[in-house]
């Protein structure tokens, strides 16, 4: 068959979107373009790619042996690019990362130092959860991935980034404060203030809020942790933060941090990748910076 990259740079992203709308927006294509490159492909294969419907396509069988491929090959793609970029004048690139939440807090100050270092080079930073990470590393759709080190990486390779702790946030009078640890079920009672509900966090303790068989009654979402601490000290509602964010906050609010004893309060925050060795050299910098810094 005949290779075309703009055309497997298209199905890749129509199949990661879950539309051809989603896919043609993100190639920068009209839907019909779109929708015509797609119908090439399919008889280019001779075999169908992917059932359309209401909600989206699905990929058939077919479609995800291609999709396999096309990352392989446009990652391939681009490691020649990058590799002979260093033949020309300036430096330049894009790295795809994934991460958590709670990584999310630590990213700023590393990704400031690694861009100012690498003035040419694009970071494209997406949340999701360390589950869903690890999937995704491991398919190729992403260069790196931070994610809870809880989590089963099998065959990825895995470096140390963070350590870090979930606390419950309140006002120092609030009746759970003062006490050396709580489990997070002892909150549930409690009007919370969280983040967007698809923030990764959020779906996470909704999660294991239903497991404890209570709601998660959340009164406020906001966009930050340093917001959620905000509106704990001003007794809306109690946050669940990471321990770094709450105790830069309590430097100017008035907050009582009491630490969770579930099993899953302790993070181990957790850099991984396909094959280091594999990567484009961009990518290679950044997981170099993020495991030093």
């Amino acid at each position: 068959m005949r290779v075309d990259l703009t055309d497997l740079r298209l199905f890749r992203d129509v199949a990661e979107a879950g539309s051809i709308t989603g896919g043609a927006a993100r190639s920068h294509l009209a839907l019909a373009a779109a929708s015509t490159r797609i119908r090439g492909l399919e008889t280019d294969v001779g075999a169908a790619l992917m059932t359309r419907g209401r909600s989206g396509v699905t990929l058939t069988a077919a479609g995800h042996a291609l999709l396999a491929h096309a990352r392989t090959m446009l990652a391939g793609a681009d490691r020649l690019s990058e590799d002979m970029q260093v033949y020309r004048a300036g430096l330049a690139g894009e790295v795809r990362l994934l991460s958590n939440t709670n990584a999310m807090e630590f990213l700023p100050e590393a990704l400031s130092a690694f861009l100012a270092a690498n003035p040419g080079v694009s970071v494209d930073l997406e949340e999701r959860l360390s589950d869903e990470i690890v999937g995704l590393v491991a398919e190729g759709a992403a260069d790196l991935g931070i994610a809870a080190g809880t989590v089963d990486f099998g065959a990825l390779q895995t470096f140390p980034f963070r350590t870090d702790r979930f606390v419950l946030v309140t006002t120092p009078g609030h009746p759970l404060a003062g006490a050396p640890s709580l489990y997070f079920a002892d909150a549930l009672a409690c009007d919370f203030v969280g983040l967007d509900r698809i923030s990764a966090l959020q779906r996470f303790l909704a999660e294991k809020a239903a497991r404890a068989g209570r709601p998660l009654r959340l009164r406020v979402q906001v966009r930050s942790f340093d917001a959620a601490c905000r509106l704990a000290e001003a007794g809306v509602g109690v946050a669940i933060t990471p321990e770094t964010t709450a105790r830069r906050a309590a430097a100017t609010l008035s907050l009582a941090l009491t630490p969770l004893a579930d099993d899953w309060a302790l993070r181990e925050l957790t850099l991984c990748a396909r094959d280091l060795d594999a990567l484009k050299p961009t990518a290679r910098r950044l997981a170099d910076a993020l495991r030093l810094y």
